[in-house]
């Protein structure tokens, strides 16, 4: 029933933040349970992050290592920055879940348990040669809390005639109850969702709402529990706020992108982790002028939407690395036809099928110079879920006004990963207006729609409707004339095109860098790019808390550059570019800009940790009057 080394709760402890990591096996629920508990944490105002860590098989052994599924949140009063990086409340549903995740818990942090599958099988299947929660050392350790969640809940269902089976899987819910009760978080939203969810089986909704309730009267009447906590609202900026992840705020960005320059939206793509959420969430607006297409393979899925951007629409097109590999040479025929296309590479550890459910940051060269021949393309990357949002609006208007495809590249953490979004008002957001070629445009006075003549300013070609009357040209694969688009194998002619293109890309506009340097004395800069913001950011602030001085950087544009970004990084005597992989960006800078950039590098499947990037700044940090 539960430890009872301890009192009825008797008090409330009122805290700044909290660290929560639900683990389970694959089929408990956990992602579910993570995901309510945050809806509660962002309706009651706090500001969060989270964090879900799952297994790349549909369907792991149960109880083994392989199968454990996480979710971790970390809510405050005030504005943070990552997910958090050790849970200070640990929810083990079995012990593969307790052994793949005791090691992060904290000395002191809470530790609960579900005692009904620490059999000796389960224990067996994960290498325990004994019970761990008889070991003296846990309980010295942690607050230990023994709950036979399976037990309770399936007494509490147990008028409801429920079976055996589908009783069990309303344990999660039993979970979501007991910390909802800890936490003091509203009730009223999850019973809601969970009759919304379950509404064509209500005899299931109502089992799962009693598990809940059965939670939280469990956390009422137990002498377990000493004390609750409360964590207040946060003070953010007014206006409306939602929950939303990287991958919905993404498509949010891309239909809001098809609003504002008047054009249907056409995504071609083919399901892949982590990016499939993408076209789930695009396949819901229909009513916005959008259109979905599954492809029978990646080539098809990227041919589709480039022939749509050929015909006027704003082509987009999603995938993860081994997606974008395969998207490789129609992503140069679009740098060949000069077409706008939105190409969102959430990427994933690799090399190959590598790891699907698992975040890095390794796909940046590939983007830049994953094509045969010069194809350069402009490539950004978001920082945060709610930021993909503004860059799916920024990746369109490069697209649209320089008339070329652009690369974006969200990661697994970010499009996963969840914080508070404010919603923005409309007629704030970009005018993303495309005007068509609607007459000839020839120099030479012919009367022909030459589709090679350019803007003076942007570089970029005209771009015509097929079957739009007397604006009849030629576009293609093969190498054209400036100008007239004729098929040219001039020598000449081939490398003025090539340095067009380029100049064209060189000739994005895209925002100076900005510095967080509070004291404007720092000798150190940090600088990152795409989901290394938040953990970056949280370590600096750790840095100076100690009273040490330290400057922040953060790159949304990785081609072109913002062009004062070399004269930032000579300001500095040392700069440090902490990276999920091997330090791609850092061979990038030192090449570009001669600076003796220090890299740190991380190919783990996990987002960097605070902790961690903090103590490696202090270390790089030595010798440098800061």
């Amino acid at each position: 029933m539960g430890t009872t080394n301890g009192h009825r709760a008797n008090g409330t402890r009122k805290l700044n933040r909290v660290v929560i990591r639900f683990a389970g096996d694959s089929g408990d629920g956990m992602q579910l349970t993570g995901d309510r508990f945050t809806s509660e944490a962002a309706a009651f105002g706090n500001d969060l992050a989270t964090l879900p860590n799952f297994p790349a098989e549909i369907r792991a052994p149960a109880g083994t290592l392989p199968g454990v599924s996480s979710f971790q949140l970390h809510f405050a009063d005030y504005d943070i920055l990552t997910p958090g990086d050790r849970p200070d409340v640990l929810v083990a549903m079995n012990p593969a879940a307790m052994k793949a995740n005791l090691g992060d818990l904290p000395h002191g942090g809470t530790l609960i348990v579900n005692t009904d599958e620490f059999s000796k099988r389960n224990l067996s299947k994960v290498g325990y040669e004994s019970n761990p929660l008889e070991d003296p050392e846990l309980a010295e350790r942690y607050a230990v809390h023994e709950v036979a969640m399976g037990t309770l809940t399936q007494g509490a269902l147990e008028e409801t005639g429920l079976g055996k089976k589908d009783a069990a899987r309303c344990k999660n819910m039993f979970a979501l109850g007991l910390l909802s009760w800890m936490y003091h978080r509203p009730t009223e939203g999850t019973e809601q969702f969970l009759r919304e969810k379950f509404a064509g089986k209500p005899d299931i909704a109502q089992a799962n709402i009693l598990a809940f309730r059965a939670g939280w009267n469990y956390g009422e009447t137990t002498e377990s529990f000493a004390v609750t906590y409360e964590v207040a609202p946060a003070k953010l900026p007014e206006g409306t706020y939602r929950q939303i992840t990287g991958n919905t705020a993404l498509a949010y960005g891309i239909v809001a992108a098809g609003q504002r320059s008047g054009l249907p939206v056409f995504l071609g793509t083919y399901p892949i982790t982590p990016a499939s959420d993408v076209l789930h969430e695009l396949a819901k607006h229909k009513n916005f002028g959008v259109t979905t297409f599954q492809a029978e393979d990646e080539i098809a899925g990227v041919g589709a939407a480039l022939g749509a951007s050929f015909g006027g629409a704003l082509g987009v097109t999603t995938t993860s690395g081994p997606g974008l590999a395969l998207k490789s040479e129609t992503i140069g025929l679009a740098v060949a036809l000069e077409l706008p296309l939105l190409v969102c590479d959430i990427q994933r550890g690799g090399p190959s099928t590598g790891l699907p459910t698992k975040t890095e940051q390794a796909d940046l060269l590939q983007a830049l110079h994953g094509r045969n021949g010069e194809s350069p393309v402009p490539v950004l990357a978001p920082r945060s879920p709610a930021d993909c949002f503004e860059t799916a609006l920024d990746a369109a208007r490069i697209s649209l006004t320089y008339r070329t495809p652009v690369l974006l590249l969200s990661d697994g953490a970010v499009a996963n990963g969840s914080e508070p979004w404010l919603i923005p008002d409309v007629e704030t957001l970009p005018d993303l207006t495309v005007e068509f070629a609607t007459e000839p445009n020839a120099p030479d006075g012919s009367g022909e729609f030459w589709p090679y003549v350019r803007d003076p300013e942007t570089l970029a070609r005209e771009w015509a409707i097929p079957g739009t009357p007397g604006l009849e040209h030629r576009v293609g694969g093969l190498e054209k004339a400036d100008g007239k688009g004729n098929i040219s194998y001039d020598p000449d002619n081939h490398d003025h095109m090539v340095r067009l293109r380029q100049r064209k890309i060189d000739g994005v506009d895209v925002p100076d860098i900005t510095v967080d340097d509070p004291s404007g004395e720092a000798k150190v800069l940090v600088l990152g790019w795409g989901s290394s913001f938040g953990p970056i950011g949280a370590a600096c602030r750790r840095v100076r808390a100690q009273g040490k001085r330290i400057a922040q950087a953060h790159l949304r544009h990785l081609n072109p550059m913002p062009g004062n970004l070399g004269e930032v990084l000579r300001r500095y005597d040392q700069v440090i570019v902490p990276e999920m992989n091997m330090g791609q960006l850092a061979t990038l800078l030192r090449a570009r800009y001669l600076v003796d950039v220090r890299s740190y590098t991380k190919v783990a499947g996990l987002p960097f940790q605070a902790e961690e990037l903090q103590n490696v700044l202090i270390d790089l940090m030595q010798g440098v009057s800061a």
